[in-house]
């Protein structure tokens, strides 16, 4: 069966440009919607398994989008949930990800147009994995050297940066070109030095990132 699809976007043009990647990509776009309330309304009737939604959306023209995805996914938490900013905004960007960091995506506006890395995050964010804009990973860098990542190796922050992208162990492989056994030994020691005991592999990633997240807020 092919991903279903809620689209929450205001800019008509921008909506319908994601509309028709998606559904050239495979995926079932089952509504849009340029106004919050009226998304959060079609999301709760289809019942996606993706969510995109733009942060800033009428009615209040604030942070209506993120709100709506955000009370999307307290009703149906198995929903992935991928917000869309024009701009950078790095309290938007931990309100989503670091109470349910699984499953969520944030992306920049401008990465639309790489069209095949917008739909591997789709993809992923779908399936229950992470997404965030190489950007948004870049700024939360420039803040990373306070508490927990201080036991991190430079090479392991970097692998940690990639993998707060959603990246699979090869595609971390290939950013750093370095081999994919490498990558694991980084990922092992990464788990260890957080400590993140015994347990599927998908879930210790997932904190991996949330502590990411975190330091990069100090706290």
């Amino acid at each position: 069966m092919p991903i279903r699809v809620v689209i929450g976007e205001d800019d008509v043009l921008l909506r319908e440009g994601v509309s028709r990647i998606l559904s050239g990509a495979g995926f079932d776009v089952v509504a849009e919607s340029g106004d919050a309330v009226d998304f959060l309304r079609k999301a709760r009737a289809h019942k996606p398994d993706v969510a995109v939604v733009d942060v800033q959306m009428p009615p209040n023209h604030e942070d209506d989008g993120l709100q709506a995805a955000l009370e999307l996914r307290a009703g149906a938490p198995d929903t992935g949930i991928l917000v869309l900013s024009q701009y950078y905004e790095e309290a938007f960007a931990v309100e989503l990800i670091a109470g349910h960091p699984d499953g969520v995506g944030y992306l920049l506006k401008e990465s639309v147009g790489d069209v095949s890395s917008f739909v591997d995050a789709v993809t992923r964010v779908a399936q229950g994995g992470t997404a965030l804009d190489p950007v948004v990973v870049g700024r939360m860098l420039g803040r990373r050297d306070r508490g927990p990542l201080d036991c991190l190796t430079p090479r392991e922050r970097d692998v940690l940066a990639e993998m707060a992208e959603g990246k699979s162990n090869r595609g971390i492989a290939d950013s750093l070109y370095v081999t994919e056994a490498a990558v694991q030994k980084h990922v092992g020691s990464i788990f260890r030095k957080l400590g993140l005991g015994p347990t599927t592999n998908q879930h210790r990633r997932v904190v991996a990132v949330l502590t990411f997240v975190r330091a990069s807020r100090g706290r």
